[in-house]
């Protein structure tokens, strides 16, 4: 759809990651200038180095945690180049202080991304510091001019970041509203009748886990400096935090429509309330992102998708179905598409809703207000920094321990390289480079970033060609440097095969600047590149951490979150009021585990295939996790639907809840029926019967893996 691309495109352009790269890339620039004039261009060069790594540490993030992680980083990277300064005299002590290094800084992976980010980039000062020999005198004077350089940056980060704080957080949700709106998309998919269900499956999961990975990243840029007192005096955040509030709601509502999707292809295939439901759900990803671009646009938006029309289709064919006895003849099949009538209704009520807070309306008051007065701590992540992880991981059954060892060796190979082949010893510091920027602690990501990098490497070495042969003009050169730098920072994460492509042509320009008489700076990178490819797709296979052996833990895991999910539904049934932020945060931690182990399994599809173990009862029981976490928002909603009648549903829960934590297969296979044969079907036991099913699916599988079935 041309539309939903026009869209993504001015998303990204008002994003938080082209806000970043904005930012980052002329903080750099701008150090690079100032010590130009100041100091000279060898000076510029190391200055601006140093600002480069700060800049890569300088995530989009709340304010203050970025601050914290530059300073580290400046600390941190200042010990790298002095390190490195003094063994860069003597060849065998310059291998063993960047190796010692590379296997240190790599074990920041402990950190997670975070940690991996600065250790990635004091590595990569390492390396450009081991470029040139240097005397003691100018380890001192480089040291100090790569410390300036970070620390200009920083402040430079600092004062423009802090009138623009309100702004990132539009930006980042935003980025979270186009997630959801492919979210949205993905779940429409599913009522298409001539899909591959298993297929589509795999896309539907894989869409959520990267939608709940920007739904905390939301939550961590907004949540920090939320209270009551902000909401009340900015009618920006007060917006901010609504749509904020109403995008998680609609996503519980999404989540709750949850049912077997096989059912509805067997029973309505050739019925047109599939097509309703699909094309409503579309409507609805378009509108989403029309909302999410208003948001960071700051402007007020007019519903344009309407679904008034599905609607009405959709309970036509609802009401003739009743009307030719359907609901008798097949009543879990009409009861599921009732039960999809209302929640579609209720989405589209939040989606105006948000609509409206584009408006910034007089009267508007803050959703759920009284979580604005308690701590909202508990949806935050949390990020330790304690050295105690990295000792406490130095075993070879660790999986960062074992990256480091694979790194170092990879980075071992590279510099001998270099030594025994004079010919590439002057640039061979990029065969390194190349090594430590690709490889991850994970094989399959190793493999992506190996790909992306050296495709990217190759065809930025191809226009950098083109663009240095055609034209010396310094001015054209220069704006070619800065549009680069702030590209290549800003697709950094969104994407890194075209980062890689303007990182290339940003060096390559930089180089032509230092050394002009150089003919041969293309052809070398691109041989290096190659070269430091083949090391690290090699250097994988050494001491690799297979997924297979972290799945049945992730599994373990996201079923022990399921089941606290479950238990915190029934508490909320009995008592509504007790803790109004158990359930939520149960949620988030259910999202969280489901995402784990999810992103951990199609990690191992990347894999060779005599690595993939247990790939059927493992997507099995993915699917089964995905269901249950489903029915139990539907059943605990519909439960609270008909509260006088609740008790035997929570009854039933209960034992459901124990039956999974047992891994009881008999104790989950009671039979559920309403309270007399007479009586009508109350609402709740259709879901109840899809959540038993999928705890039921979820004690088999768990039973033919041994690790998983361990309560």
């Amino acid at each position: 759809m041309l539309g939903s691309r026009l869209s993504r495109l001015q998303g990204f352009v008002y994003s938080h990651h082209f806000l970043s790269g904005v930012r980052r890339g002329l903080g750099v620039l701008l150090v690079f200038a100032l010590a130009f004039y100041g100091l000279g261009a060898n000076s510029a060069l190391i200055a601006a180095l140093g600002a480069l790594c700060v800049a890569l540490i300088d995530q989009p993030g709340p304010l203050h945690h970025r601050a914290r992680e530059m300073l580290g980083g400046v600390v941190l990277g200042a010990l790298a180049v002095g390190v490195t300064g003094f063994a860069s005299s003597h060849p065998v002590g310059l291998i063993i202080a960047v190796v010692a290094q590379t296997f240190i800084f790599s074990m920041f992976a402990v950190y997670g991304k975070r940690g991996g980010i600065i250790g990635l980039a004091c590595l990569i000062l390492t390396i450009v510091t081991m470029h040139t020999p240097l005397t003691p005198d100018q380890v001192l004077a480089h040291a100090s001019i790569s410390i300036g350089g970070a620390l200009t940056y920083t402040i430079f980060s600092m004062i423009s970041s802090r009138p623009l704080q309100v702004r990132e957080e539009e930006q980042c949700l935003s980025v979270a509203l186009f997630a959801t709106a492919d979210y949205v998309a993905a779940r429409g998919e599913m009522y298409d009748a001539g899909i591959d269900i298993d297929e589509s499956y795999r896309q539907l999961i894989a869409t959520q886990s990267r939608m709940s990975e920007q739904h905390q990243a939301a939550r961590d840029m907004i949540l920090r400096g939320m209270n009551k007192a902000s909401v009340s005096r900015s009618k920006r955040r007060l917006m901010v935090w609504n749509v904020l509030v109403d995008m998680i709601n609609m996503l519980d509502m999404l989540v709750a429509t949850h049912t077997d999707y096989t059912l509805l292809h067997r029973k309505l295939a050739h019925a047109d309330a599939l097509l309703f439901m699909r094309d409503a759900l579309g409507k609805m990803a378009l509108e989403l992102e029309r909302i999410a671009l208003a948001v960071t646009q700051e402007k007020r938006l007019t519903r344009r998708n309407s679904v008034k029309a599905e609607l009405r289709a959709l309970e036509f064919e609802i009401e003739t179905m009743r009307r030719d006895g359907y609901a008798k003849q097949e009543p879990e099949a009409y009861a599921l598409c009732v039960q999809i009538l209302r929640r579609l209704r209720n989405i589209n009520r939040v989606i105006e809703r948000m609509v409206e807070q584009t408006h910034f309306p007089k009267n508007a008051t803050p959703l759920l207000p009284a979580q604005l007065e308690t701590s909202l701590s508990g949806f935050l992540s949390r990020q330790s920094f304690r050295p105690g992880l990295i000792t406490s991981n130095l075993r070879l059954d660790s999986p960062p321990f074992r990256f480091a060892l694979r790194v170092s060796l990879a980075v071992a190979i590279g510099l001998s390289i270099g030594l025994l082949i004079p010919q590439i010893g002057p640039h061979g510091y990029w065969i390194v480079l190349t090594i430590i920027v690709i490889m991850k602690p994970a094989f399959s990501l190793t493999k992506q970033r190996n790909n992306a990098r050296l495709v990217g490497t190759l065809l930025g070495c191809m226009l950098a060609f083109v663009l240095l042969y055609s034209t010396n003009e310094p001015r054209i050169l220069l704006i070619a440097l800065a549009i680069s730098i702030i590209a290549g920072f800003s697709l950094l994460i969104v994407h890194y095969l075209s980062a890689s492509v303007f990182n290339t042509v940003s060096v390559l320009i930089v180089l032509h600047f230092l050394l002009p008489e150089s003919f041969d700076l293309v052809s070398e990178r691109a041989l290096d590149t190659v070269i430091g490819s083949l090391i690290a797709l090699a250097c994988s296979y050494f001491l690799p951490w297979w997924e297979s052996r972290s799945l049945p833990s992730l599994a373990a895991a996201a079923i022990r979150a399921n089941e606290n999910y479950l238990r915190a539904g029934i508490q909320t049934i009995h008592e509504p009021s007790a803790d109004p932020l158990a359930w939520p945060l149960a949620r988030q931690s259910m999202q969280v585990a489901f995402s784990n182990f999810a992103e951990a399994f199609y990690r191992m599809m990347g894999e060779p295939l005599s690595r993939q173990q247990n790939v059927a009862e493992f997507n099995n029981l993915l699917i089964q996790t995905h269901i249950m976490a489903a029915e139990v928002a539907a059943t605990v909603h519909q439960i609270q639907a008909h509260a006088s009648d609740s008790t035997p549903a929570t009854a039933i829960l209960e034992q459901l809840a124990d039956a999974l934590k047992n891994r009881d297969l008999k104790s989950a296979s009671m039979e559920i029926t309403a309270q007399s044969p007479e009586a009508e079907t109350p609402d709740w036991v259709y879901p109840l019967k899809q959540l038993q099913r999928a705890i039921q699916g979820i004690v088999r599988e768990s039973a033919s893996l041994h690790p998983v079935a361990q309560p």
